[in-house]
């Protein structure tokens, strides 16, 4: 397995900042997590967020519940509610391909509140980048 590191130029934020000012596009990533492996799954996902932070987005990422589950374990329906409330707070929503109850819903709840969803032809980083910056080309 290759490791890659992600080496970002460090931009200091020092100021609480508002919805009226500019600041980095916020997407929220809806991928497969359970199936068919948690792990693997948040690899994969990890590698987009790398992508988008690489790119200029700020990635939600659901996935990284996983740590915090283990720790302190929380009811299925416990972590949809909580991973709503994040994606609520988003510009877009990333669809990453993949057979996903989860991300499926949130597909669902994102379209009701109004928030784009972008759907990714593959989950390979690249084609999330460039289904992201599809996106904010089109008009």
């Amino acid at each position: 397995m290759m490791i890659t590191l992600t080496v970002l130029k460090p931009q200091r934020v020092t100021e609480r900042r508002t919805a009226t000012e500019p600041r980095p596009l916020m997407i929220y990533i809806a991928a497969p997590y359970s199936e068919p492996d948690p792990a693997v799954n948040t690899h994969g996902v990890l590698r987009i967020a790398d992508a988008l932070l690489e790119n200029g987005f700020t990635p939600v990422i659901p996935h990284l519940n996983i740590l915090w589950h283990m720790f302190s374990p929380k009811p299925y329906e416990a972590w949809l509610e909580y991973d709503r409330e994040l994606l609520a707070r988003c510009d877009a929503v990333l669809r990453v391909p993949g057979f996903s109850i989860g991300a499926a819903s949130e597909t669902r709840f994102a379209k009701s509140l109004n928030i784009p969803v972008i759907h990714s032809s593959t989950a390979s980083p690249d084609d999330c980048i460039e289904a992201v910056l599809d996106w904010l080309a089109s008009p």
